[in-house]
């Protein structure tokens, strides 16, 4: 008897927990489609870019939306701006697009934020941080378009496997340097292949020898006058190539 009635108990229990849950979730469907109705009839709920001044900015970790300022976004600030040398250019779209990502890092957090500390009063501020994220990130693509970096494959692989980019700049240095030894080693062998030719032929065809090097030291003085002429300057000097 008295565990029939702990049954019972249990039950009632089940049965009261499932209706709160459905209440709950009734009253959140309602809350979405009361909202969606208010955005259909007040449409500048939607943020635009001039509306928009990010979601760190315009709501708080607790899911309290805070006045928002008048920030212009990057792609304002690049159509005031005034044209100038096309390095600067690349560097000034550069800058636009590290200041995106980085804008765009904070809100996923503060996105985040709020995900984690979901409730009720909370659907107003993650749909509109929902659509400032989806601005921005319309505009990084957008400046991304105007940045031509080529980044190699094995920095983002390296990135993706939780390690450091500079890595990626060792081993291409360590690979150059290995590269540059293996070359410089072909280089004296065919060195000391030639000098031994040249003795060789020396013994067994002197004359001709002294012709190929007289030949040779001719050949090289007329190219050393060519280039001193080329780098001579109109007042007789010489240009000098300036150190690294």
């Amino acid at each position: 008897m008295v565990m029939q009635r702990k049954r019972l108990g249990l039950t009632h229990f089940l049965i009261r927990k499932k209706r709160r849950e459905s209440q709950i979730r009734r009253k959140q469907r309602e809350s979405v489609h009361s909202y969606s109705n208010r955005r259909t009839q007040n449409p500048p709920l939607v943020m635009n870019h001039s509306q928009n001044a990010t979601a760190t900015g315009g709501a708080g970790g607790n899911g309290v939306i805070l006045p928002m300022s008048n920030v212009a976004s990057p792609a304002d600030s690049s159509a005031s701006a005034t044209t100038g040398s096309p390095a600067d250019d690349s560097k000034q779209n550069l800058n636009q697009v590290i200041s995106s990502i980085q804008k765009t890092l904070g809100m996923l957090h503060q996105l985040y934020l709020t995900v984690s500390s979901f409730n009720a009063a909370s659907q107003l501020p993650f749909l509109q941080r929902m659509n400032a994220l989806v601005l921005e990130l319309d505009n990084l693509a957008k400046l991304a378009e105007k940045c031509d970096i080529q980044v190699p494959m094995e920095v983002l692989s390296l990135i993706d496997d939780g390690k450091n980019p500079d890595e990626f700049t060792r081993d291409v240095l360590n690979s150059c340097i290995a590269k540059n030894q293996i070359t410089k080693g072909k280089t004296d062998a065919f060195k000391g292949l030639r000098k031994h030719l040249l003795d060789e032929l020396e013994e067994a065809f002197p004359d001709e020898v002294e012709a190929y090097r007289m030949s040779r030291a001719t050949s090289a003085a007329e190219a050393k006058q060519l280039a001193q002429a080329q780098n001579a300057l109109p007042n007789g000097d010489v240009k000098v190539k300036p150190e690294m």
